[in-house]
């Protein structure tokens, strides 16, 4: 049996300490977990918000800034078809303006709302930009937290969200690797991956996810090679949703002409980063606005 000196070292929780002879040097990369922006809330220029055009986009703007420090991917412009979008109004009360906000879906139906904190109606009227910003300041935790119940209440609707199912995944293929690992590392995958939070299919057209990999390997000195494994997790509508990058030293003995041992250790760990990467995007469309429920 083959015996090589690497660390599999994902950035994960919890990994602990590998048992020998996997134990090594990482190299200067490690492994790295990347995970895209999530969907965007465009924010258009209030028309019926008692201001002037110009306070209306300086206003957009400061609520797109502030929703998108409370990790709500933003955008101040008009929405188009099948965007979600925040409409914003105003009312006058007294010597103070009250905003109020409703979280609108593609299907142009009103997911939530909320009343703003009342402000100066002087400086709002008058466009000022410290009452714009303070407003779009008391205005961002809750709607925030109000996108999340929306769309968390969509998921839980819907019997074929990812909430309510285990996640379908496909494995691509392997390229670039040396020795018999575009076949070896693949098969292993296929052992090491399944699990209760996933399954495995064999038709790309049926799945939610898809795993490709790619070798790269680089003479390093010594008798090794530094080599590269990257797997790269898509999903349905093929948008790179995380990736998974393990650098160590190998022996081009160690994977020429087979893999053997080397193979099953590198993918029983890079399963669990594409475990994470997968777990990741459920979580994430769990707490952000995604798709209006069929009727």
């Amino acid at each position: 049996m083959k015996r090589a000196s690497l660390l599999l070292a994902l950035a994960l929780a919890g990994c602990g300490t590998l048992p020998e002879p996997f134990y090594g040097n990482p190299g200067p990369a490690g492994a790295r977990l990347s995970i895209p922006p999530a969907p965007v809330l465009f924010v258009p220029a209030p028309g019926q918000a008692l201001l002037g055009d110009d306070a209306a986009q300086l206003y957009a703007k400061d609520l797109a800034t502030e929703l998108a420090d409370y990790d709500v991917p933003s955008v101040a412009g008009p929405a188009q078809t099948l965007n979600w979008h925040l409409d914003v109004t105003a009312k006058l009360e007294g010597e103070s303006v009250v905003p109020a906000y409703a979280v609108i879906g593609p299907d142009k139906k009103i997911y939530g709302h909320q009343t703003g904190a009342p402000v100066s109606a002087q400086g709002w009227s008058n466009g000022d930009p410290a009452t714009l910003d303070a407003a779009a300041k008391a205005a961002a935790p809750g709607l925030s937290k109000l996108m999340a119940g929306i769309n968390a209440d969509i998921q839980q609707s819907n019997p074929q969200s990812l909430e309510n199912r285990t996640p379908r995944i496909f494995i691509a293929g392997v390229t670039g690797a040396p020795g018999d690992g575009d076949t070896a590392l693949p098969t292993d995958l296929t052992h090491a991956l399944p699990g209760p939070d996933l399954i495995l299919v064999k038709d790309k057209k049926t799945a939610d996810f898809t795993v490709t990999g790619t070798v790269k390997a680089t003479p390093a000195g010594q008798g090794e090679d530094e080599v590269q494994l990257t797997w790269v997790v898509r999903d349905v509508n093929d948008r790179v949703i995380g990736q998974v990058t393990q650098i160590h030293a190998l022996k081009p003995s160690d994977m020429a002409p087979y893999w053997g041992d080397v193979a099953a250790a590198a993918t029983k760990e890079a399963a669990g980063g594409i475990q994470n990467v997968v777990q990741n995007e459920i979580l994430k469309k769990a707490t952000k606005p995604s798709a209006a429920p069929k009727n």
